[in-house]
């Protein structure tokens, strides 16, 4: 029994802090054999219960290698909202430039990027599931040494 209480509170501490902070939400999609082909278009699916009054900072999460021949990388990233049309945008984001390289953090040859999609924070005002969808829309299909792709939500601590 002596045993059993610092083991069960080593792992509530191991959990909570390999978890995410409260008000984030990222979901990542590994891209078959790190090759992004136009036609594979990663689905990531946010729920929204109650809260509909929160606001959100919007960004997408892209895992590369070294390897990766282009500055940027251009996206199309699609918004269904629940029982809705889906909303599409066409970003072009920089993932590196002449003077500073990789714009991500990296370790080793394998760098990660989070890039704010959206300026303002957004509402997600209906309750249900809103649906994104990511594609490459480069002119090399596929795609090489792309690792994941997803998006990233972190809500806006409220202001007063």
């Amino acid at each position: 029994m002596k045993n059993t209480i610092p083991f069960l509170l080593f792992i509530v501490v191991w959990l909570t802090a390999c978890s995410l902070p409260v008000g984030i939400f990222e979901k990542n999609v590994a891209i078959p054999n790190q090759s992004w082909s136009s036609s594979f278009k990663p689905e990531i699916n946010f729920e929204v219960k109650d809260d509909t009054l929160s606001s959100y900072r919007i960004f997408v999460v892209l895992r590369h290698t070294d390897a990766y021949r282009y500055k940027n990388i251009w996206l199309t990233v699609s918004v269904q909202p629940p029982g809705d049309s889906v909303f599409v945008n066409r970003r072009n984001l920089t993932l590196a430039t002449d003077q500073k390289g990789w714009l991500g953090k990296g370790m080793d040859d394998i760098f990660e990027h989070r890039i704010l999609l959206n300026p303002n924070p957004v509402k997600f005002s209906k309750r249900g599931v809103y649906k994104f969808t990511l594609q490459q829309i480069m002119r090399e299909d596929p795609l090489g040494n792309i690792l994941n792709a997803g998006i990233r939500l972190e809500k806006v601590a409220d202001q007063l």
